[in-house]
């Protein structure tokens, strides 16, 4: 693929960004991802590309853009096919509440080599170069956590654990607890945390936890291009999600490895913030001006860019009333 698709790509995050950022902390998450899915929308128009959504906001009678098969680009102009995957709003929750790691997110990867996974929960286990080879989901959290510290050359009380801040992660805090691994819990979108794994300049060794599953292919992305390995486990909770399994041809029964989830090198993802982060800091408006602080990852080469941007708007920012 055309690496002057990296710089295009950053045009997307930013726009949806912008959408977004104007309902920080006003509890509006439903306005908020509304404007940044249709900021992107509009700017996905403007790419040369052939693509179809396979991550995004939903089934076609659940999103009217972005929607999981959605089309884009002009077909028969020899533009790359591609595999697109999206969420205008990683951390629609914290973005509502104003709290930190609210960000706006795709990759793109050739046709074909991203996994179309169903609208449900996965487990998740995410580690930095270093990580491969010595951990998975077939282990216990104890186990895998003494075999990262023994690869990252560590005291396992030396290693930091993150995962969600929620009840049905409080096995893997027990087991940290034990060992003496030090826990940092996220509230809400894991894309940026998954990353964050992968980071030399981040304290977080690991995450393991429950989310969803389109953001664990987006994360995947990511993680891919950095080097980093990363495991799930689609969790179907009911027979509609296992036929949802069947339909989409997910497997639902067997660990997936980071080759399952994402098939090429040829990766770009990018990512802009919304709220504050570990990864890049948030959008800031004053007056007619917006901002923006994004990332771009390019797999092929391993390019990580970072782009700080100023936006002359049309208008002035319409705060919601």
């Amino acid at each position: 693929m055309d690496r002057d698709l990296s710089i295009n790509l950053v045009r997307l995050t930013e726009a949806a960004a912008i959408g977004a950022g104007r309902y920080l902390g006003l509890g509006k998450k439903n306005e908020a991802d509304g404007s940044a899915v249709d900021n992107m929308r509009k700017m996905l128009d403007t790419m040369h590309i052939e693509g179809e959504v396979v991550i995004g906001e939903g089934e076609m009678d659940e999103a009217p853009m972005l929607y999981i098969g959605e089309k884009i680009g002009i077909p028969g102009m020899g533009y790359p096919k591609v595999d697109i995957a999206v969420d205008p709003i990683d951390g629609t929750i914290a973005l509502a509440k104003g709290l930190n790691n609210s960000i706006a997110v795709i990759a793109l990867a050739p046709q074909g080599t991203l996994l179309k996974a169903p609208d449900m929960y996965m487990d998740k286990l995410v580690v930095g170069p270093k990580g491969k080879g010595v951990v998975s989901l077939s282990y216990s959290v104890k186990e895998n956590l003494l075999n990262l510290a023994k690869a990252l050359n560590k005291d396992v009380k030396e290693l930091t654990m993150t995962t969600i801040d929620r009840e049905r992660s409080q096995y893997i805090i027990d087991a940290c607890r034990e060992l003496g691994v030090r826990v940092k819990l996220f509230a809400d979108g894991d894309v940026a945390t998954a990353i964050e794994t992968c980071l030399e300049s981040s304290d977080a060794d690991i995450l393991i936890g429950r989310g969803g599953a389109p953001e664990g292919v987006i994360a995947a992305a990511a993680v891919k291009a950095l080097g980093g390995y990363m495991e799930c486990k689609l969790i179907p909770e009911n027979d509609e999600e296992i036929e949802r399994c069947k339909v989409m041809g997910a497997d639902y029964e067997n660990v997936l490895t980071l080759d399952d989830i994402v098939k090429s090198n040829d990766i770009f993802f990018a990512v802009t913030g919304i709220s504050d982060g570990a990864l890049v800091k948030g959008i800031k408006y004053h007056n007619d001006v917006a901002e923006t602080h994004s990332m771009i990852i390019r797999g092929k080469t391993g390019t990580i860019r970072f782009i700080d941007a100023i936006h002359h708007l049309e208008q002035k920012p319409h705060y919601a009333k």
